[in-house]
């Protein structure tokens, strides 16, 4: 984990709804050489199936 104090960027994969975002950033996490964190999206909706909370969503 980065410290809180250390300068950073944020990088933000955006689109719509099924053009695979998703699998897009698990497979930078997987190959990226850098200390790269995957934050969890935020949601007022009912957990889908097999979404886990603070996993998929919060």
């Amino acid at each position: 984990m980065i410290p809180p104090s250390a300068p950073g960027r944020l990088v933000i994969i955006s689109g719509p709804s099924g053009v695979g975002k998703s699998t897009v950033v698990r497979r930078l996490l997987e190959i990226c050489p850098l200390p790269l964190e995957l934050s969890v999206s935020a949601t007022t909706r009912a957990a889908r199936p097999g979404e886990v909370d603070g996993v998929d969503y919060r």
